[in-house]
Formats: structure tokens, sequence, C-alpha cells
């Protein structure tokens, strides 16, 4: 067993994302900006918002992108625009956030479930073909962890069925398939500004992106009580709206976003460098049509039969944070029990979920403490060999 008591000395702690770390490097543009958006005194859906969505859109690539309160907020307005009703299935992948298939369900229709690629954890396009009914109105593929899924294959199924596309960026922006930006590769592609997110707010936020004007129409009027004029509702909506403020610190961040991806990948190099010879992890598996962003830097201990969640211990007990996203697939969440899915029903993500662990990434982590971290994963995995 390996001694998860033994104290940190000397050692400085490594947490998962380090926010300090970046506002130190902008706080007085983010500051300047927030106290010009105070000046200008317009605090919903004003000029830095709709700045921002200009940015966002030719960042992009797409025609129109509309500022919501949140990424779970982005996909469900963007179902609803699409004519995701009750009774409608969604195909999407199990191995995920719950607030992809939370969505569904809120627009009263049924997630369906398909098992994930083993190398890219994302939804296998192989295994969608045989869950489309005539009651499936959207496939919602989630580019995990900061890598695209395989969209070719998806979209290709899409318009021989006759079905939405809808993208779950959340952990993407920046991304690539095949040369393209996640978001503007389906219908509509959905983007959360979360804090800990590549491109984090302080505080919720979220955008819906797409090339279709009538889905764009749609969200702006769901997010803003179903109206297009004040006071003159047309459909049922909500109180949806990107903040003000956020969108002035997003806007500042968004100047940076491609030197911080750039950092994220020379850190993610740097771990895989120092990882790949160690027995029993698995470094990312970046697919050759992906532009890999590293949102998250995620390993998979193999076979790891309960000795993931003590490297974590032992980890933690010498000042190194990680996570596990995800810990419980969706399938077998108590909240979908009524769809009658039991373990080993999707053997791809159960195994996911027993094996993969977060480490910390972010721009300003440093060569020393990526080798650091490397050097405690390779230490105390050779103390349980000798323990074996």
């Amino acid at each position: 067993m390996i001694n998860t008591r033994k104290q940190i000395t000397g050692k400085m702690i490594i947490p998962l994302v380090d926010l300090k770390a970046q506002f130190n490097s902008i706080g007085q543009e983010i500051e300047a900006a927030i106290h010009q958006a105070m000046q200008q005194g317009q605090f919903i859906l004003g000029p830095e918002v709709r700045a921002f969505e200009e940015e966002v859109a030719a960042y992009l690539g797409v025609k129109y992108a509309i500022g919501v309160a949140s990424g779970t907020d982005a996909l469900q307005l963007v179902l609803l625009a699409c004519g995701v009703r009750p009774g409608d299935e969604v195909i999407t992948t199990p191995f995920t956030f719950i607030a992809t298939a939370e969505a569904i369900a809120k627009c009263g229709a049924t997630p369906v479930f398909v098992d994930i690629d083993p190398k890219t954890l994302n939804i296998e396009p192989a295994n969608i073909e045989p869950k489309i009914t005539e009651n499936t109105r959207a496939i919602l593929p989630v580019h995990l962890y900061g890598q695209p899924a395989d969209m070719g294959p998806i979209v290709a199924l899409t318009k021989k069925h006759n079905l939405k596309v809808i993208e779950d960026c959340a952990q993407a922006l920046g991304a690539r398939y095949e040369g393209n930006r996640a978001g503007s590769l389906g219908d509509a592609g959905c983007l959360s500004f979360f804090p800990s997110k590549i491109l984090g707010a302080y505080g919720d936020g979220g955008m819906v992106v797409t090339n279709d004007a009538a889905i764009a129409e749609e969200i702006a009027m769901l997010r803003n009580h179903g109206c297009k004029e004040k006071y003159y509702h047309l459909i049922p909506g909500f109180n949806s709206r990107l903040d003000e403020l956020q969108a002035a610190v997003l806007r500042v961040k968004l100047r940076y976003l491609d030197e911080w991806i750039g950092q994220r990948r020379r850190n993610a190099g740097l771990y895989s460098q120092f990882l790949t010879e160690v027995e029993g992890v698995e470094p990312p598996y970046v697919a050759s049509a992906s532009y890999h962003i590293f949102n998250y830097y995620t390993i998979r201990i193999r076979n790891s039969g309960g000795y993931r969640d003590a490297l974590r211990e032992y980890l933690a007990s010498r000042g190194i944070t990680t996570a596990v996203y995800y810990p419980l697939s969706l399938h077998l969440q108590p909240i979908y029990g009524y769809l009658g899915h039991k373990p080993g029903d999707f053997p791809q993500s159960e195994r996911a979920q027993e094996e993969v662990i977060s480490l910390p990434m972010y721009p300003e982590l440093s060569g020393r403490q990526i080798e650091r971290i490397a050097d405690e994963i390779k230490s105390t995995i050779s103390k349980a060999k000798l323990q074996q």
C-alpha cells in the first residue's frame, strides 16, 4: 500500500488550476476593462456583450455568437432552438459532465447513450447509427478534455438521417478538427466560460455559436424572455443573458487565448515525455485529425484496481492536486435510473471512470513543476511494485 500519511515537507503546493497566477499576469487589464464597463453604465446586453459576441464569432469563423448565462443554458436553449421537444431522443455520451444529459432531460427529451472510443474517450461514431430511431432528433457529441470528437462520420450520419448535430464545446474552445474550429462543425456549438475553463469568466457564463440564422434568432429570443422587442413576447423564454461585466473580463482573456493554448500544449508535451515510459500510465491519446487544447491533461492508470485513488491520495500528501473527470458514468447516475441501464452496458465508459486522473494543467505551470509531478508518480508506482 502507498503511505498516504506522509507530510508535505518543504514542497510547494501545485493546484489543479491556478487562477491567481493568471490574474497576476493580466490583472491591470482586467481591472481597467471592468472599470470601463462600470462607467458605461449598461449592465444587461450592453456593448461589452455585443463586442464579445462579435469577437468570438470571428475567432471561430462562424456567423453568429449569442451570449447566455452558462454553458448548461447554452445546451438547453440550443436543443430547444433545434426543435427538441418531449418524447424526442438525443444521442450523446455517458462519459461527460451531467450538464450534457441534464439539458436534454430539461427539454423533456430522453438522453440515449452511446459508448466511447477507448483512445480519445469521446463518443464512438461507429456505435451511433444502431441507436437512431424515429424519435431521434439530434446527436450531441462532447469534445472531452479539449479534444474534438470524430466529427466527420458524425456529421455524415446527421445528414443521412436528417438530424441536428450540436457540439458540446465546454472544454474545447480553440480546439480544431481537420483544421476547423470546434463549434463550427455542426448546426451549433455550446461554450462554457466557467472559471476553470481555458477561457474562464469570474463567475458563470456561456455562449451558443452557429452559422444558422434561424437558430441564432431563436436563441436571442429564448435568452431574453422570448422577446425581440422589450415587453413584446413571442415564445416562452428564459432569463439567461451573459453578464456585461463577465463579457468585459472575457474580452481581455480572449486576446491571450491562443498564447495560453500554446503553453498548455507545451506543458502537455512535457508531461507525455516524462510519463510515456512509465509502466501502467497511459498519457492522453491525440487523434491525427485533432488539435487538442488540453483543457485538462488526463492520464489513465491502466487496470488500476483501486490504485488510481490511492495514487491521488499520495499525490495530495505531496501537495499535488488532481481530479477525476468523471467518477461515475451518466448511465449509472441515480437520476437516470428510469432509463434502465445497468453496470456493463457501456464497458468503455465504465472502465475509463475507474482509470482516469487529471493532473495540474494551466499556462503558468512550469517545466520544473511538471517534472516533479512526473517524478512523484514514477516514485509511488515503483514503491507499489516493490510491495506487491
